[in-house]
C-alpha cells in the first residue's frame, strides 16, 4: 500500500514509549496509582464554562465556519489586549480560533514550509521539546534541527549550534515559552536576539505559549512574543503565537485555542485550514467566549498550582536536582543514573508514574539533554502530589 514516506521518520510518541517501558511491570499493590506523567490538567472545569457549552447545543444544527464567529475572535482579541497590553489587534485578520494548539502547530508547519527551493528546509526546535514540532517538520518535507536547552545555560537557546549554512536553510523556528518541560520563559533580550536572526535569514517564528497562564507571581506574568515585538518597536511580520484554553481554564477536552499575529501568514493558514476541515464546534465556541472573558477562574487555577509547587518542590529538591520553574506546571528533575530505569523501578515499588526526560528529547550535539531527567507534572490534587513526593523520597532513600 502506498504511504507518505515521511511517516517512516516519526518516532513513537513518548507515551507509547512509556507503555513499552512499563510492559511486564506489576506495581506494588500496597499503593494506589498516582500519575504525574502526562500534562493533563486535573482541576475541575469551571461550572460557568460547562453551562455555556450545554447552553449552546442548538448550534450543533449548523456547520461552523473555519474562521469562527466574530464574537469569539473579538473575545480573543480583547483578551490579548488585556493580557499583553496590545493596543491594536484586528480580530478579522490577526486571530484564528483553532481546535487546540496541538493541531494548529502541526498544521501551521504544513502551511509555511516550502520544500521546493532547491534545498531541504530546516525547522528549528528546542531540545527537549513538544513532539509535535518534530512530526510537523518531517511531514512538511523538512528536517528538524534541535537546539539543546540545558540548566548550565539557564535553558537558553545556543544559537551558535547551527552553522551559517544551516541558518540559511531555516524556514520555521518553534519556540515554547513557558517551556515544556523546563518551564523556561524567554525574556526581552532572548526575543531581541531571535528576532534579529529571523530578520537576517527570513524564517517564520511560531511561539507555543499554551502554558502562559500558569505562573507564580501575579504581578509578573510571562512575556509573550507579540508583547515582546511591541516593546521592541517592531511589527509582527513572520511572527505568530499559539495559545489554548486547556491549561488556562482546565478544559483539555474542549480542544479550543487560537493563533494570532502576522496577518499575511494567517491568511495562508486560513486557506489551508479551510481545506483541512478544522472548524470549531459552535457549542465549543460559545464556551470559549465565556472562558476568555473571565479571569477569576484563572487566578484560582494559578493559586492551586502555587500551593502544590510550594509543598512539593522542597520535598523533592532534597533528593533530586530540581527547583521552581519560571512558569508552567512541570518540575524538571535531574536524577543519577538512567531516567527510564528510575521511572520503571519507581512504578514497580511505589506505583508513581513519571515520564523519563530522554523520551522528550533527541540526541543533538552529541548528547540527549533529557537523559537523566524526569518530568513531573503537578496536575493531580495537592494531597496526591505531596504523597507522590513522599514515595519518591522513600524510593531514592532505599535505592
Amino acid at each position: 500500500m502506498p504511504v507518505n514516506p515521511h511517516l517512516s521518520k516519526l518516532q513513537p510518541y513518548p507515551f507509547e514509549k512509556l507503555r513499552q517501558l512499563f510492559a511486564g511491570v506489576t506495581p506494588n499493590p500496597q499503593y494506589r496509582e498516582i500519575r504525574l506523567s502526562i500534562g493533563e490538567p486535573q482541576h475541575a472545569t469551571p461550572v460557568f464554562i460547562r453551562d455555556a457549552l450545554t447552553g449552546a447545543l442548538a448550534g450543533l444544527a449548523s456547520y461552523p465556519t473555519t474562521l469562527g464567529s466574530s464574537e469569539l475572535r473579538q473575545s480573543i482579541a480583547a483578551w490579548l489586549q488585556r493580557r499583553y497590553g496590545l493596543h491594536a489587534i484586528d480580530p478579522e485578520t490577526q486571530v484564528i480560533p483553532v481546535n487546540g494548539s496541538r493541531e494548529a502547530l502541526f498544521a501551521f508547519a504544513q502551511t509555511v514550509i516550502d520544500p521546493a527551493r532547491g534545498y531541504t528546509p530546516l525547522v528549528v526546535c528546542p531540545n527537549p521539546f513538544y513532539q509535535i514540532y518534530e512530526g510537523a517538520a518531517y511531514l512538511a518535507g523538512a528536517e528538524p534541527r534541535f537546539l539543546n536547552t540545558v540548566p548550565g545555560n539557564d535553558y537558553a537557546f545556543d544559537f551558535t549550534a547551527l552553522s551559517e549554512a544551516e541558518w540559511r536553510r531555516v524556514q520555521l523556528f518553534f519556540v515554547c515559552s513557558p517551556g515544556n518541560p523546563t518551564g523556561k520563559v524567554l525574556n526581552l533580550a532572548d526575543w531581541r536576539q531571535l528576532f534579529a536572526l529571523a530578520d537576517r535569514y527570513g524564517f517564520v517564528i511560531a511561539s507555543d505559549e499554551c502554558y502562559s497562564e500558569i505562573f507564580f507571581d501575579e504581578a509578573h506574568p510571562p512575556l509573550g512574543c507579540l508583547q515582546a515585538a511591541n516593546q521592541l518597536g517592531r511589527d509582527w511580520q513572520r511572527l505568530v503565537m499559539f495559545s489554548s484554553l486547556s491549561k488556562r481554564s482546565n478544559v483539555p477536552g474542549m480542544r479550543s485555542g487560537f493563533v494570532a499575529g502576522d496577518a499575511a501568514a494567517l491568511k495562508q493558514f486560513l486557506l489551508y485550514r479551510t481545506y483541512h476541515g478544522s472548524a470549531m464546534s459552535p457549542a465549543v465556541q460559545a464556551a470559549s467566549i465565556a472562558a476568555w472573558n473571565d479571569e477569576e477562574h484563572v487566578r484560582e487555577n494559578r493559586r492551586q498550582y502555587r500551593e502544590k509547587f510550594a509543598a512539593v518542590t522542597p520535598l523533592l529538591a532534597d533528593v533530586l536536582a530540581t527547583s521552581m520553574p519560571d512558569a508552567g506546571f512541570y518540575l524538571w528533575a535531574g536524577s543519577e543514573g538512567s531516567d527510564s530505569d528510575f521511572a520503571r523501578e519507581l512504578l514497580a515499588a511505589y506505583n508513581v508514574v513519571l515520564l523519563p526526560g530522554s523520551y522528550l528529547a533527541r540526541t543533538a550535539q552529541g548528547v540527549n539533554p533529557g537523559a537523566g531527567y524526569l518530568r513531573i507534572a503537578l496536575v493531580a490534587p495537592l494531597a496526591d502530589c505531596v504523597e507522590a513526593a513522599g514515595r519518591i523520597r522513600s524510593f531514592i532513600s532505599k535505592s
